[in-house]
Order: C-alpha cells, then structure tokens, then sequence
C-alpha cells in the first residue's frame, strides 16, 4: 500500500510539474510563433528579394534619397527626444512636489492621454498650427506677428506632434524614479550649505539618471517608428523611415528594399538600447548613487 502512495504522489508531482511547464511555455511558443516568425521572415525576405544577396543593402548605402530620409529621422528623433525629455523631467519633478492630492489629478491626466487616439492628436494639431488656424490667429490678433507663422508641413510641426505624444511615456518612468529619491536628502544638501541649484544637480539628477535612461530609451525607440504623425504634420514634405517603408511596400513594391530597411531600423534601436543601458548602468546606478 505504501508503495502505491508512493507511486501515485510521484505522478502527482509529475502532472504538476508538467503543468507548471506547460503554463511557461505555452505563452512563450505563442509570442515566438506572432513575433519572432514575421520578424525572422522580414529578415530573409530583405536578403531573398528579388535575388539573393545583400543588393538591398547596397542600395541603402548608395542610394542618396535613402540616406537623406535616415538623416531626416535621425534628426527628427534627437530633437523630439530631447524636448521630451526637457518637458518631462520638469513636469515629473512638478508633479514630486506636489500636495497629494494635486498630485493625483495630474497623474490621472498623463494617463488620460492615452485615451486618445494618435490621429485625433494629429488632426488637433493641424487645427491648432495651419496659416488659419488657431495660434496663427490669436498671435495675429494680438499684434505679435503680421503674417501666418508655417507651423505644419515642417520639421517644426512633426516635432511639435511627436514631442506631444510622447511626453506621457517619459513622465512616467521619471516619475516613478523620482518617487524612490529620499525627499530628505535635497534639504540635507542645503543645510549643509550648498545652494539649491548645487544640491539639486550634485544631489537629486544623479539619483534620477536611472528613470532619465529609461525615459529616454523608450521615447528614441517609438519615435523612430512615428509613421501617422510625420505624414500628416509634414504633409508629404518631412518624410521619415516608417512612411518610406510604406510607400516602398504598398505603392512601388520593393519589398526587398522595404524589409531591409526594417531590417536596419531594428538592429539599430536594439543596438542602441543595448549600448544605452550599458552607458548608463541602469540597474546598478540607484545603488551607486
């Protein structure tokens, strides 16, 4: 009889075990089946299509259109990735100071952003900038300007759409950094004498750098691949890698050419993301600091 409880708690255990797995893996062979395989297939399709080689490639490297269309997102990304991380390290920093519940209603807000769809945003923004249009209007009214500011169908009005977008994705890490910092420490600073500008650069910023990387890490990575906004906003005259990649694929049909420049925009962004994390230590630099 003993050995039969032992038998039958050893297949017990076994089925649990083979449960557990199951629940593990399971999920892992679905997010490789609908994300490696397109990934993987896109990678061969760039160095498939039309022959076999690395003839995409080359066009990539030789092809001036291209590459002024790289340095246009290049561009564009750095810029927008810089505001944001300005108006959100200063907005996130706001938001610590405040009383609780002030500080509630404007957490509510940055998550309501995300309620609203990417084209609603994109269509507001052309109301708001056009020659016609709202801003346009009251700087006039008020004598500030004589003449239609060209707001839109510029590099200026893409980053203005993109800086706005991803404010919300770069507010929150850095808010949720700087709720980690001892609120102590910054007066500990001043009582022993520094100025508030000394405690807050020697004191607070190295302790925010964790959420500053990470803030900085996602903005680069999704505004690399803004296709609704740069269309829009720049009006067929500010054209970045997404919306070549599609003009490639649906109205010329080089597939090839396509793929491989989706190729290179993802071995980029996960390059940098590798080489980001690596500079700034993101695990270690809370406990350095």
């Amino acid at each position: 009889m003993q050995g039969d409880m032992a038998i039958t708690s050893r297949s017990s255990l076994l089925g649990k075990d083979a449960a557990y797995w199951g629940m593990v893996l399971l999920p892992a062979v679905f997010l490789a089946t609908l994300y490696l395989v397109p990934v993987i297939s896109v990678m061969v399709r760039s160095v498939t299509e039309p022959t076999l080689g690395l003839d995409n490639y080359a066009v990539i490297l030789e092809n001036k259109a291209i590459q002024n269309v790289l340095g246009k997102t290049v561009y564009i990304c750095a810029v927008t990735t810089a505001l944001t991380l300005l108006f959100g390290y200063a907005t996130a920093y706001a938001m610590c100071r405040m009383p609780e519940r002030e500080q509630r209603l404007m957490f509510f807000l940055v998550i309501l952003s995300f309620w609203i769809s990417v084209l609603i945003r994109t269509f507001a923004w052309i109301a708001v900038l056009q020659p016609q249009g709202l801003l346009n209007d009251i700087l006039i009214g008020i004598g500030i300007i004589d003449r239609p500011l060209r707001l839109v169908r510029n590099d200026l009005g893409v980053i203005i759409g993109m800086v706005h977008y991803m404010l919300p994705y770069a507010i929150l890490p850095l808010f949720a950094n700087m709720k980690t910092i001892d609120p102590t420490l910054v007066p500990a600073a001043r009582a022993l004498g520094a100025t508030p500008r000394k405690a807050f650069m020697t004191v607070f910023l190295p302790l925010s750098l964790p959420g500053l990387a990470g803030a900085s890490i996602l903005v680069l990575i999704f505004s690399s691949g803004f296709y609704i906004t740069p269309a829009l906003l720049g009006g067929g005259k500010v054209v970045m890698i997404a919306e070549y990649i599609s003009v490639q694929m649906s109205e010329t049909l080089k597939w090839g050419l396509a793929t491989s420049l989706a190729t290179v925009l993802m071995l980029v962004v996960l390059a940098l993301t590798i080489a980001m994390s690596r500079y700034m230590d993101i695990g270690d630099t809370g406990k350095k600091a």
